[in-house]
């Protein structure tokens, strides 16, 4: 029998200049900043990749990482600080899959499951988070700092989701220094 994932998983990107005319990586690296001052305390976090836009665009690479933390928060209350964060950083909702300045997901909240049962309703909070298994930027990283991990609603661990991946996609590791 697994044991229970106590995880909190926060899925950070960017592919537009941040504030201060910040680079991508400067923005995901001082979010993680302020989120720490916001009280959640980051546990692990993985390494940056560079990842291709999906569904595929001209927009520029993003990057990439997971991190985990704890937090006394409700699922709810964690995604409307996390979408107040993203405003902090310039981010604005004009259209689905545009490009941002600072992207935070809630990606799974320990084994709770919310959401799933009708999951074709938009703009509803739905844990774990329901792209993330078709997402090689969330799964390499998560991989990293969490290797037993399993989808709380598929049962699959994560290597079973990376197995499943479209081998398309375009997603790289950088070195720690980068």
């Amino acid at each position: 029998m697994k044991k229970p994932s106590e995880d909190i998983l926060i899925g950070i990107g960017s592919n537009m200049s941040g504030p201060k005319n910040t680079s991508p990586f400067e923005t995901c690296e001082d979010a993680l900043k302020v989120l720490e001052q916001l009280d959640l305390r980051i546990i692990s976090k993985s390494n940056w990749y560079s990842s291709a836009p999906i569904p595929e665009s001209s927009q520029p690479w993003y990057i990439n990482g997971i991190i985990s933390i704890r937090t006394s928060l409700t699922p709810k209350s964690l995604l409307d600080l996390l979408h107040k964060v993203e405003q902090m950083f310039g981010r604005t909702r004009e259209y689905e899959n545009s490009a941002r300045t600072l992207d935070l997901d809630l990606i799974a909240y320990a084994d709770i499951i919310i959401g799933w049962k009708d999951i074709s309703e938009k703009k509803k909070l739905i844990i774990p988070h329901p792209r993330m298994s078709e997402r090689g930027f969330v799964l390499f990283p998560l991989k990293e700092i969490s290797s037993n991990w399993h989808h709380p609603v598929s049962n699959k661990s994560i290597n079973e989701l990376i197995l499943c991946l479209d081998p398309a996609q375009k997603v790289i590791r950088l070195d720690e220094n980068s």
